[in-house]
Formats: structure tokens, sequence, C-alpha cells
């Protein structure tokens, strides 16, 4: 009680939410934990001793206080998923932005899901943490008053599924940093359980809601129940067409809401979640159970799609915007028309992989990224040398070998700007912006070309944070940078991500004015070469 008192005496002081907007507490204590998701004993991360950790409920506007305390014997820093953190990189809880938390030590994150709604999770940034758990669901609803473009459903769920290691997060971490690869997976996990270790309890006739999250280290999955259709209604924030689908590729970072009708004879059905463009395919089941049912499952676990690329891109494409629903504000998704804005900047981003110095690294347009000891976002507010430098990665593909640097990219707030995700491997990537969501408004097989623009769509394509490019394609965004911050665009291929597949995106004004980014927290974190400075006076 104490202790929700000081965070709201202190938020009291903190100007930078809004009055009238509801306030929400959460304290979290995380810990490890022994944990037995493949049938095997592993020290898992937990919070408030749950694996995965609790979901947070919230509405649009919502101010989220949420109070960690890290009871590990190790830094620890949660991240936020698909929330902007409007004006706020701050709080982002990546080591770009936020100093982790020391061992025996709390932070009170102070977000707000500004003018959001929809599907996301939070996860573990530093590290391998992510491999051990630590992550758990983000449910945004809509305001009371908000139209939403389907019936309320009769029941709400959280679906976290993903690859699983049996080793500890310690062991992948040493493995990555001698210098090697990770193998493959040992199993895929559905929110924290192996085969038909979850089920989802329905009652024949009624809808529910299933928000599905790949949470995993690296591989793409393939979603679907037994006999039932997937009727597609928001991706990341955005309600899209509502196409029914028979099963979906669900890329790593990636969240989308489904309905799910049990209009089949009672009895009980499979979930399955499988690895996509993998050469073994790793899958586990869950069970769709009927309060009413006659009867457990029966035949094999359906099948999916394995290795097709076509397939799955071609079931990208058909995701589109639904231009006339509400989004978070009244007024249709579609009254903003992306495509008649001239772009300002082309960024063309290539992936690479490859040896320094002996060891496995990966790079975007040659640059392998090395964290400093002090976050990017506290050098920049207090102005400290030597920390990182602009333009430290360039804006285009060089052709070169992989060298290590702090790689920031300037871009100027308020432009309007294409990202072309170059994929030249062999491999699907999948790439998340923090801070923001963007248009994903093309993709396709081969090296782009300004002459792909022709094959844009530019009236309904789908707002996202989390993309996917395909082997030997190209994937194209459209972003307008109205979130002024320093915003991690990583790998979510979380090996690759340690191991240098990122970079920080610096959206520059030279405006001082809270209306364009607020001043940094009162209660945050210093470290590194930002010991010893002064926050603001409370």
């Amino acid at each position: 009680m104490l202790l929700k008192l000081l965070c709201v005496v202190s938020i009291s002081f903190f100007h930078i939410t809004e009055a009238e907007d509801p306030y929400r507490f959460f304290n979290w204590n995380v810990t490890y934990g022994d944990i037995y998701p493949l049938g095997v004993r592993q020290t898992g991360i937990l919070i408030n001793g749950q694996f995965p950790g609790p979901d947070i409920h919230s509405v649009t506007n919502d101010n989220l206080i949420i109070n960690v305390f890290n009871s590990l014997n190790e830094s620890f820093l949660l991240s936020w998923n698909g929330i902007q953190e409007r004006r706020n990189s701050f709080e982002d809880g990546v080591f770009g932005t936020t100093c982790p938390i020391p061992p025996g030590k709390n932070f009170t994150y102070i977000l707000q899901v500004k003018d959001q709604i929809g599907s996301f999770y939070y996860f573990p940034s530093l590290s391998l943490h992510k491999a051990a758990g630590g992550f758990g669901g983000i449910r945004i609803l809509s305001r009371p008053r908000i139209p939403v473009p389907f019936p309320d459903p009769d029941g709400d769920y959280t679906v976290l599924i993903g690859d699983w290691y049996k080793s500890n997060h310690t062991t992948l971490k040493a493995h990555l940093d001698r210098g090697k690869k990770l193998p493959i997976p040992d199993g895929v996990l559905i929110n924290g359980r192996g085969p038909n270790g979850v089920s989802f309890n329905v009652e024949q006739g009624k809808t529910y809601r299933l928000r599905i999250s790949n949470v995993g280290l690296e591989h793409s999955l393939n979603f679907r129940i037994q006999n039932h259709k997937l009727k597609l209604v928001e991706v990341e924030g955005t309600h899209t067409l509502q196409t029914s689908y028979s099963s979906l590729d669900v890329h790593v970072g990636q969240s989308y809401s489904v309905l799910v009708t049990a209009d089949q004879p009672a009895q009980d059905y499979y979930i399955v979640a499988s690895t996509r463009f993998t050469s073994k395919v790793i899958t586990t089941t869950g069970l769709l159970r009927y309060s009413n049912s006659q009867g457990p499952v029966s035949g094999p676990p359906p099948g999916g799609p394995t290795i097709q690329i076509d397939w799955s891109l071609n079931q990208a494409r058909s995701i589109r915007t639904n231009l006339t629903a509400s989004g978070p504000r009244p007024n249709p998704q579609g009254s903003y028309h992306y495509g008649l804005i001239n772009t300002t900047k082309t960024i063309i981003l290539s992936s690479s992989a490859g040896q320094v110095n002996g060891k496995q690294r990966y790079a975007i347009n040659s640059v392998s990224y090395v964290a400093p000891d002090t976050p990017l976002k506290l050098a920049d507010y207090f102005n400290i040398s030597g920390v990182f430098r602009v333009g430290s990665i360039s804006d285009r593909p060089t052709g070169g070998g992989i060298y290590l640097d702090t790689s920031v990219l300037q871009a100027d707030y308020r432009s309007f700007v294409e990202i072309v995700f170059q994929n030249d491997e062999v491999i699907v990537q999948s790439y998340h912006l923090d801070g923001y969501s963007f248009f994903v408004v093309g993709m396709d097989g081969g090296q782009w070309t300004p002459d792909n623009r022709k094959q844009y769509n530019l009236r309904d394509a789908v707002a996202r944070c989390t993309t996917q490019v395909y082997p030997k394609s190209w994937t194209a965004i459209y972003v307008a940078l109205d979130n002024v911050g320093m915003w991690n665009l990583r790998s979510e291929f979380w090996a690759r991500q340690y191991l240098g597949q990122q970079f920080y995106l610096r959206v520059y004004t030279t405006s001082t004015s809270i209306r364009d980014e607020f001043p940094i927290p009162k209660n945050a974190l210093l470290c590194g070469k930002a010991n010893g400075r002064h926050t603001r006076p409370l």
C-alpha cells in the first residue's frame, strides 16, 4: 500500500501524462524459478511467480504505472513490443534508451497507451532473458464510445506461441558469446506449455477472441485449430478486413487477433503451432475444449504449410486495413490517406551474416551494432560525447564487409519515410521498429528497384510494427516520423539482434517543447557516463 501511495505521489508531480486519463497500477516482482515446459527442469524468469507473466489489461489513453522489482542476480529490463511511448523513448525499456534495473533494485515505468488499441506483448530485452520467460500479453481495449467493427466476443484469450530451448538462457548466451550459432530449438510452446499442456474452454455457438503473439526467439509459426476457421480482425493495433483463414502464419515478434466460433460438434479439438520454413518441422498442440464435449480429440492434429513461401506471401498480401472501421479514435482508419503523401527520404536496409575477429556476427548495411556502456538516449539528453555518432550507419547498403560500431541513423521529425528491407539471405527475416506503426506497402521476391513502387498498395495496406521479409526478397514500408526520440530498429531473430543486427533511429528536432518530446523522467535510472548527472527536481 505504501509503495502504491509513493507511486501516486510521484505521478502527481509528473506532468507528462494527462490527469483526465485513468491510471492502472502494477507491482511486479521478477524472480528465477523452476519451470518444466518441455518436461525437463529449467531456470525460468517469473513475474509474480507466473510463467508466462501476467497480462496487462488497459484501455486507450490509460496511464500504466508498472513498478518492477528485480530479484534476479543480474540486471534486467522490460520492453513493450508495439507500445509507442509517444514523445517518451526514455521508457522504451531497451538498453539504447533505458538503464537496466540492478539486482535487488526497482524501477517504475510510467507509460501511456496514447491513441492505441490492439494486441501486443512485453518481454525482457537484455541478454538472452527472453529465452527464459519474463514475457506476457498486452491488450488495449477501445474506449466505450468508440465503435468496434465486431460484436463483443464471449471470451478473450491471450495466446503466446514461440520456439523454445531446453537449455537455460545463460547457456545459450555463453554459446553466442563464444561466436557460435544457436542450434535448432527443442520445441514450441503455447502459453508456456508443451504438447497438450494448455486448453481453452469454449461454449458451443459462442465466439471468442484469440490474441496470438509469437514471442519466440527465431522461427515463424503457423497457427491453426482443427475444423475451425480463424477470422482475422486486428493486427498490432489496426482493425483489418475480416478475412477467414484455415491457418495463419505468425512471424517472430508479430501479434494477431482472430475470432473463433465454436460451431462444430461438441468435443475437443487440436490447437496446433508448427514451425515454418525449417527442414525439420517442430510442432506442438493444445486443446480447444467444448464445455459440453462428448469426447476427446480425434484423428491426428491437422497439418499445415511447411516450407511454402508463396503461400505465406499471398496470405500476407491479403491482410488489409478495414478503412471504414474506427481505430483508437472515432474517425475511420481510412481517413489518413498515406498513399497521397510524398516521401521525403528512402532508406534501404540489407542484412548480412559473417565472421568478425573469428566470431559470428550479424549486421545491417554492414554495421554490426555494439552497445556502449551508456544508453544512447541518455547520452543524447545530457550531451555526453564519445558514446555514439550520428550517421554511423549508411541509409543504403555499402556492399562492404561487416564491421563493429554503435550504429545510429538520424531522420528528421515529421518527415515521411520509405524504408525498404532487402533480404539477400535464404531465411525469413522479421523486423520491428519501436515507437511506431508503419504501413506495409509492398513485398515481393528479388532485388528491390524504384520500379517496384508501381505495385505498392497505397490504399489499404495494414499498419503494424513488425514485418516479415521473405528469403531473397524485399519488403517496403511507409512511416510518418511523428514521434521524437531514439528508437530501436531490430531483427526479431533474437540471436541476430544480440549479435548486432539492429540500430537506433534518432528522430530529431531542434525544438525543446514538451509538445514534441517529454523531458527525462524524474525517476530515470542513470548509468555509464550518465552516472552522477541529475534528472529533474521533484
